[in-house]
């Protein structure tokens, strides 16, 4: 399942399908670790050395402010990546933490080796930065509709574009991912239900 799983994602970000020689290489330099529920991927004030990519379970990470409130910053299940990018990517203290939602597979790419599989397979390098690009462009989709759109048009959308996030992650996550308070979220999805 993992393997179909991985070679999938990236056939399908890079529109192709690759080599069999360049697929071995990628699961050469990745390792896979199965983690408990409620447990750490990342934790503030230490390095993220990884990019995780999720085989089987759930994930969140978030941003807690000085009150103790979770900020939620990414969501991740099956098929998707997930890491603190300044930490992976300057080498500083995460800034996040990184935690299952249930029991949790993932593959882990080092940076070092996520450098190596670039330079020896090129088409790694297109398939992270298409990666990268995404991520971007998500990230400054959700800025301009937290502060432009109203509570309930961003949940009708996140629900549309992401509804098997809504099955999997608990609505108390998804309100904070999309700016929302909690009991805000709940009378919005009951109003739906009379909408709809």
């Amino acid at each position: 399942m993992s393997e179909s799983l991985l070679r999938q994602n990236i056939e399908r970000t890079l529109e192709e399908a690759i080599s069999d020689e360049s697929y071995n290489a990628f699961c050469e330099l990745s390792f896979e670790k199965s983690f408990d529920k409620k447990q750490y991927f990342v934790e503030p004030g230490r390095p993220c050395n990884y990019q995780y990519f999720i085989l089987e379970g759930s994930c969140y990470s978030y941003y807690m402010n000085e009150k103790g409130d979770k900020n939620a910053i990414q969501l991740a299940i099956e098929d998707y990546w997930i890491t603190d990018s300044s930490s992976f990517f300057t080498n500083k203290a995460a800034v996040s933490t990184i935690e299952t939602l249930e029991p949790t597979r993932a593959l882990l790419l080092s940076k070092e080796n996520l450098n190596a599989l670039c330079n020896t397979q090129p088409i790694f390098d297109r398939y992270f930065r298409i990666l990268l690009q995404n991520a971007m462009s998500t990230l400054y989709y959700r800025i301009a509709k937290t502060t432009s759109e109203d509570a309930e048009h961003r949940y009708r959308e996140f629900s549309r574009l992401f509804p098997h996030f809504v099955q999997r992650i608990p609505q108390f996550l998804i309100a904070s991912y999309l700016g929302i308070k909690p009991q805000s979220l709940s009378r919005i999805r009951r109003e739906m239900l009379f909408k709809d």
